[in-house]
């Protein structure tokens, strides 16, 4: 099992994600002999699990059944053991376009935090670029190795224990990309241009706070970065419902009823009359958006060496 290459069957070892619905998923290790609790019920590694494939409709002990889905990045950061706050996928999917990365690429990264992004863009360089990632935190760095091995993509990733502010990344001009997520980028920019290649690398800064950006940008300015430009990224759902509306009156049923010689006296019609104005009304799908929507939750700054 690999996040960068799919697996078919559910072997030892492995690292599974268990899904009861779209709002209830959580990570498992495959071991001979384990059992994993849900509340259908027990899952039995040995016989529920392995040697079946992924994405099989899997029976508990209670009648109850879950789904046994194969890992993504994407499930990973929902699902993740959160050492730090994280970035989500909104985020991501930003960063790796405006980044350019692609099949090959080089990319430097601080800090590593709890793995969300750096297991997205270990995907996007895989299989012959590279991360070097650096956590100042060393619990936190040894963790992110330990899981970079379990998940099969140890050897597209090194993990750095140091200050970045103070050593930077412990490499030089072979990035296509680097990417800040620390209190401090601007004590970083200097770093991040020796860590970039001669010529067009990217630099990617996240910050919740506009007076971090603030500071960053005059930062990249003084370094000679060109391009420098800050956005936000919301993320706004919609529910699909049936709307009912009122059909305003224009006028126009009064002057078909005397053009067709409608006789108003007559109960019959009156009575029709009001049905209609009763039923006046039309049904149709919408999208209405939710009453409360995750907000702000950091500012992305880009720029480019040149």
């Amino acid at each position: 099992m690999s996040f960068v290459e799919y697996g078919d069957t559910i072997k030892d070892g492995d690292t599974a994600i268990v899904f009861l619905g779209h709002e209830s998923m959580f990570p498992v290790k495959v071991q001979h002999g384990t059992v994993t609790q849900t509340k259908y019920g027990v899952i039995r590694h040995s016989t529920d699990l392995i040697g079946k494939k992924y994405g099989s409709k899997v029976t508990c002990s209670k009648g109850g059944w879950v789904f046994i889905l194969h890992p993504t990045p994407e499930l990973w950061t929902m699902n993740l053991p959160h050492r730090t706050q994280i970035l989500y996928s909104t985020d991501i999917s930003i960063i790796t376009m405006m980044l350019e990365l692609k099949p090959g690429s080089i990319v430097c990264e601080s800090g590593t935090g709890s793995g969300s992004l750096s297991h997205a863009l270990i995907r996007t360089v895989a299989p012959t670029g590279h991360l070097y990632t650096v956590e100042f935190h060393q619990q936190r760095a040894e963790k992110a190795k330990e899981e970079f091995r379990e998940h099969g993509v140890e050897h597209l990733v090194t993990v750095t224990n140091q200050d970045v502010c103070k050593n930077g990344f412990g490499v030089s001009n072979i990035a296509d990309a680097v990417f800040l997520d620390i209190p401090s980028p601007w004590e970083a920019i200097g770093h991040a241009k020796s860590a970039l290649k001669a010529e067009g690398g990217r630099i990617c800064s996240f910050s919740p706070c506009i007076e971090q950006v603030q500071r960053t940008c005059l930062a990249m300015e003084e370094y000679g970065f060109t391009e420098i430009n800050t956005l936000e990224i919301l993320l706004r759902v919609y529910n699909v419902r049936t709307i009912s509306l009122q059909i305003p009156d224009l006028g126009k049923a009064a002057e078909d009823n005397s053009s067709t010689g409608f006789d108003s006296s007559n109960p019959s019609n009156q009575d029709s009359s009001c049905t209609n104005l009763q039923q006046g009304t039309v049904q149709f799908k919408s999208g209405v958006p939710l009453r409360e929507m995750v907000g702000h939750t950091g500012y992305l700054t880009f720029a480019t060496k040149s």
